[in-house]
């Protein structure tokens, strides 16, 4: 049983990367019969923004990956990180530092001067026989831990294999500030102690900080957790996403019509696999997701192929999925007549829930000019006296309308009558109808529309003579 968590800082919106993260831990979690957290890591209380706070939540809730139990806020948990720095000050794991910022600037500047990883340099370290600088007045202290300065610290990473990092890279960084808050790689090691948590997905961003968080664990007898350092998501040039790339608010994705299932099918195939298939339902994720099978190179996104998933799930779900979704771009066909109709047509070619509700307005909106080169090139003198005749066989046949294959029935024996090509007949009424020449099939817009709305549309776009005026 896996209990995982995602923990993001809530100084800017959640990107696809911590999505992608994300889900791979919910996927882990709901496939073990375990636990999936949230925690908003917001420590930080001069960048925390509220209105991030608030967009990652809804993030989640649009996507579907419910978490369980409460939503965990570092910031309100610093009682319980001041006990574990005091345990820690009294079993001599960590200790006080009084070096002031300038003193620490001037460290670093000459061991930078003399080609020298900078790393604190232990001044203020208690050590057998050392005797310590005398404390300095009006001087708040640090608190740092004391971490290993000789061998190794290692741990089986379930992406990358065995990581061995030797001790001297990791120096007695500061846990706790000199106003007493506590930092970052302290209290993420402490919450995920105390929240029992078995395996940490996410970035090898975080690679580096695994090393820090082991010497809090072993310094406090914590057992550490299984580690799968998820390779990053590059554009297509290999290089760091940016947000032309795809690096957004998830709910901007929202905003430009992808539904979630399609996002989150996308972000799963995105360092994992499962041989070629594309498709993967949450069902299938569920069963056959194995975070020890993330890919260890990096992903490179592909906004095609994610163009291509959103189509596929467009069709796939159901219309009265699509009447809900299409909501949020302010069209509601809850009542309109032909809604099925319009929806299993427009959403054939539609690659976004924009895109849908383009084609369907499109259709049902009456046009307010028509596309000037479609008129110049399609309506000809005798365009009038056609479409009269047209529509007197659309009268004519007004109980024949419903259905597409009756009306092709009767309209291509009268392209044939005529002497007509198809593009002759079809796009000036597709015009006429829609006020573009690019919309569906002509016969589809006529059975949708029916007889006294196609009959106005055509009587309208002749009285104008196709004009915009």
């Amino acid at each position: 049983m896996a209990i995982t968590r995602f923990a993001p800082s809530p100084t800017g919106y959640l990107h696809i990367g911590g999505l992608r993260t994300s889900l791979y831990s919910y996927l882990w979690a709901r496939k073990t019969g375990g636990e999936f957290r949230l925690r908003i890591e917001d420590t930080d209380l001069a960048r925390n923004s509220e209105e991030a706070m608030k967009a990652i939540i809804d993030a989640f809730d649009w996507v579907g990956l419910n978490y369980d139990g409460e939503v965990f806020y570092q910031s309100k948990r610093t009682d319980i990180y001041k006990q574990y720095i005091d345990k820690l000050l009294e079993s001599g794991n960590a200790y006080k530092c009084y070096m002031s910022k300038e003193e620490l600037d001037a460290l670093r500047a000459a061991q930078e001067a003399a080609k020298q990883t900078p790393r604190y340099d232990g001044t203020w370290r208690p050590e057998p026989g050392k005797e310590l600088p005398p404390v300095p007045a009006g001087v708040e202290p640090v608190i740092r831990i004391k971490a290993p300065t000789t061998g190794t610290i290692e741990f089986d990473d379930g992406v990358k294999g065995h990581m061995k990092f030797d001790a001297n890279q990791v120096d007695d960084y500061v846990i706790a500030r000199s106003n007493g808050m506590p930092t970052y790689n302290f209290v993420v090691a402490i919450d995920d102690a105390l929240m029992g948590m078995t395996d940490v997905i996410r970035g090898d961003d975080h690679l580096s900080n695994t090393p820090k968080q082991i010497v809090v664990y072993n310094a406090l007898g914590f057992k550490v957790p299984k580690f799968y350092h998820v390779p990053m998501i590059n554009n297509p040039e290999g290089k760091k996403l940016s947000k032309r790339d795809g690096a957004m608010d998830v709910m901007d994705y929202k905003r430009l019509g992808y539904l979630p299932e399609a996002l989150l099918n996308f972000l799963v195939r995105l360092g994992w696999s499962n041989g070629d298939q594309e498709i993967f339902s949450m069902k299938e994720m569920l069963e056959l997701f194995d975070p020890s099978n993330i890919n260890k190179s990096a992903s490179s996104y592909n906004g095609e192929k994610l163009l291509w998933l959103n189509s596929e799930y467009i069709k796939a779900v159901s219309n009265e999925r699509l009447i809900e979704e299409l909501k949020f771009f302010d069209l509601d066909l809850s009542n309109y007549p032909k809604k099925n109709e319009i929806l299993d047509l427009a959403k054939q070619r539609a690659q976004t829930l924009v895109e849908l509700k383009k084609s369907i307005t499109d259709i049902i909106d009456i046009p307010t000019s028509y596309e000037e080169s479609g008129v110049k090139k399609f309506i000809k003198e005798d365009t009038k006296e056609l479409l009269e005749k047209y529509l007197l066989l659309l009268e004519s046949n007004k109980n024949s309308l419903d259905s597409v294959e009756k009306i092709e029935e009767f309209t291509k024996p009268f392209i044939n009558d005529n002497g007509l090509k198809f593009p002759q007949l079809f796009q000036p009424i597709r015009i006429a109808l829609t006020g573009g020449t690019q919309a569906p099939s002509v016969y589809d817009i006529i059975f949708i529309l029916g007889y006294d709305e196609v009959s106005t549309r055509i009587n309208e776009a002749l009285k104008r003579n196709f004009q915009n005026t």
